[in-house]
C-alpha cells in the first residue's frame, strides 16, 4: 500500500487523492481472488457440498465390504462347539451342562459385539458432515468450552497480529525519527508479509505432531498454547525494554510475528476436529474472536498514554495473551463423547 501511493503521488496526485486511489488495488484484487474462488475451487475436498453425504455412504460401503471379505466363513460362529461338547447334548452331569451354557453365552455377546465397530465407523463418519444446525444445537457450540478455548486464543493471536499492524508504521516512526512515512511503512509491511510463511508453518508443524503422535489431539492443543505464551512472552520483552536500535527492535518484531501467526494457523489446524457437524459455526465463532481481539487491543493502544506509549501497549497485551492462554490451557481439545473429529 505505501508503495502504491508512493506511485500515485510520484504521478502527481495530491495526497489525499493518492489515499483515495490506493485503495482501489485491494478492491480489485479482493473481488478477484473471490470470483476465482467460487469458479475454479471445488465446494469441498470430496466434491460437490450437496453431494457430501455420498462420499460418507462409498467409505462405509468400502469398509463394508472389506468387513464381509474377512468374515466370510460358513456358518456362524455360534454353530462350533469346543471338542467334547456337540449339538445332541445331553451333557453326563451338570457341570458340563453349565459350561456349554456358558460357552454359547459367551459366543452369542460375541457375534453381538462383532457388529459394533461396523455401526461405530458409520455413527463416527456421519458425525463428521456439515449439517444444517438447529437452534439448540448451535447454542450447544457457541458455548461449549472447546468453543471459548478457540475464540479466545484467536482472539490474542490474530486480535494482536491486527492491532500491532495497526501501529507499527507509526512505532518504527516515533522510534526512529530519522525514518520517513515510506520507509517506516515498508518495515512495518514486513510484519504482515511473513504471514505467507508463518501462518502455514503453525499449521503445519500442528499437522506432523498429529500425524507422528499417533493422532493425539492434545499435541495439536499444546502447540497452540505453545505459541501463545511465547509470544506473549516476546510482547512482554519488547515492552519491558523499549530498545530503540535497529537490529534489536525488527528482530523482536519478527519474532512476535511468527509465533502469533503460527499460533493462527495452529488454531485453525484444530478447529475441524472440533465439533465437525457445525464446523460453520465454530470457524465463524474463531474467526470473530480474532476481530474483536484487533478491537480490543487497538483500543489498549490508544489509551496507553493518549496513544503514544506503545512499548506499554505491548506489555499489556502480552500480560493478557500468557494470562488468558494459560487460564485457558486445561480444556480437553474434543467433548467428551463426541462422535467424529478424530
Amino acid at each position: 500500500m505505501p508503495a502504491v501511493y508512493d506511485s500515485f503521488v510520484a504521478r502527481g496526485f495530491s495526497t489525499g487523492q493518492a489515499w483515495r486511489l490506493t485503495f482501489i488495488v485491494p478492491l480489485i484484487m479482493v473481488i478477484g481472488v473471490g470470483v476465482a474462488l467460487l469458479c475454479l475451487c471445488p465446494d469441498t475436498p470430496t466434491g460437490h457440498w450437496g453431494e457430501r453425504q455420498h462420499a460418507i455412504q462409498e467409505d462405509h460401503s468400502s469398509i463394508s465390504c472389506e468387513a464381509a471379505t474377512v468374515t466370510d466363513i460358513p456358518g456362524s460362529i455360534t454353530d462350533r462347539f469346543p471338542s467334547g461338547m456337540t449339538e445332541d447334548f445331553p451333557a453326563k452331569d451338570g457341570d458340563d451342562k453349565k459350561k456349554k451354557e456358558t460357552y454359547v453365552s459367551a459366543l452369542v455377546a460375541f457375534d453381538h459385539e462383532a457388529q459394533i465397530p461396523d455401526r461405530g465407523i458409520q455413527g463416527g463418519a456421519h458425525g463428521e458432515i456439515i449439517m444444517k444446525p438447529t437452534l439448540s444445537e448451535a447454542v450447544r457450540v457457541a458455548f461449549s468450552p472447546q468453543t471459548a478455548f478457540h475464540v479466545f486464543s484467536y482472539m490474542n493471536s490474530f486480535g494482536a497480529e491486527l492491532a500491532i499492524n495497526s501501529i507499527l508504521a507509526s512505532y518504527y516512526f516515533k522510534t526512529f525519527p530519522y525514518f520517513s512515512q515510506t520507509d517506516a511503512a515498508n518495515r512495518a509491511a514486513i510484519f504482515g508479509f511473513l504471514d505467507f510463511v508463518t501462518r502455514p508453518l503453525g499449521g503445519a508443524v500442528s499437522d506432523l505432531l498429529y500425524k507422528h503422535s499417533g493422532h493425539n489431539l492434545w499435541l495439536k492443543k499444546g502447540w497452540i498454547v505453545t505459541c501463545g505464551v511465547i509470544a506473549g512472552t516476546l510482547l512482554i520483552i519488547l515492552g519491558q525494554l523499549s530498545p530503540n536500535n535497529e537490529p534489536t527492535v525488527f528482530g523482536l518484531i519478527a519474532l512476535v510475528a511468527v509465533f502469533l501467526q503460527a499460533g493462527n494457523g495452529a488454531n485453525f489446524s484444530l478447529v475441524p476436529h472440533v465439533h465437525p457437524s457445525a464446523n460453520g459455526i465454530l470457524s465463524g465463532l474463531t474467526g470473530a474472536g480474532g476481530n474483536l481481539g484487533g478491537v480490543i487491543f487497538s483500543i489498549i493502544f490508544r489509551f496507553m498514554d493518549d496513544g503514544t506509549n506503545y512499548a506499554k501497549g505491548f506489555w499489556v497485551i502480552g500480560v493478557i495473551h500468557v494470562g488468558v492462554t494459560l487460564v485457558l490451557s486445561w480444556i480437553p481439545p474434543l467433548p467428551g463423547g463426541q462422535m467424529g473429529g478424530n
